[in-house]
């Protein structure tokens, strides 16, 4: 059983990643997909809990930018005994405007909740309960390109958000 815990801003293709290689196998659990429910936190933890303790792998679907947002994702992982995996994605926020601009109606995201997500935007570490950390990004035919995370991750203009 894993908990996959996406990271990174809006339009970065992680719903895109989600759909392509982790639909198969893992429950998707997005507050995008919660929009009706008045307290979708909250929500976001009671599905959470129900599917880790089904035993079923599930993928947290969010922008998850800041370390004590991810905290709480991963304390309730450890509790169940799964494995806890993140994948950041390249999010470099020019691109990730323009690839916002094309969506339509709900799916696009006022480019101050872009910018607000950015400031946020921590890059994460194993130190945080990570099992194991992969680098996403997305090449130039559209396909996904994932390496792992390096054990000590030096901050470098490739890995963070683009101003």
């Amino acid at each position: 059983m894993e908990l996959a815990i996406l990271i990174g801003l809006q339009a970065s293709g992680k719903s895109t990643f989600f759909r392509v290689k982790l639909a198969p196998t893992h429950q998707q659990i997005s507050k995008d997909l919660l929009q009706n429910h008045k307290h979708r936190q909250r929500r976001q933890m009671e599905l959470l809990n129900v599917a880790l303790a089904a035993g079923q792998s599930v993928a947290i679907d969010n922008t998850n930018p800041s370390i004590e947002v991810r905290r709480v994702l991963i304390q309730c992982g450890q509790q169940y005994g799964a494995e806890i995996v993140g994948y950041y994605f390249q999010s470099q926020l020019q691109a990730c405007l323009q690839r916002n601009q094309q969506r339509q109606g709900r799916a696009r995201v006022p480019d101050v909740g872009v910018y607000a997500t950015a400031k946020q935007l921590a890059l994460p570490s194993y130190s945080e309960g990570f099992q194991r950390l992969f680098y996403v990004a997305i090449a130039p035919n559209y396909e996904f390109v994932m390496r792992p995370w390096p054990v000590q991750m030096i901050p470098s203009p490739n890995f963070l958000p683009q101003k």
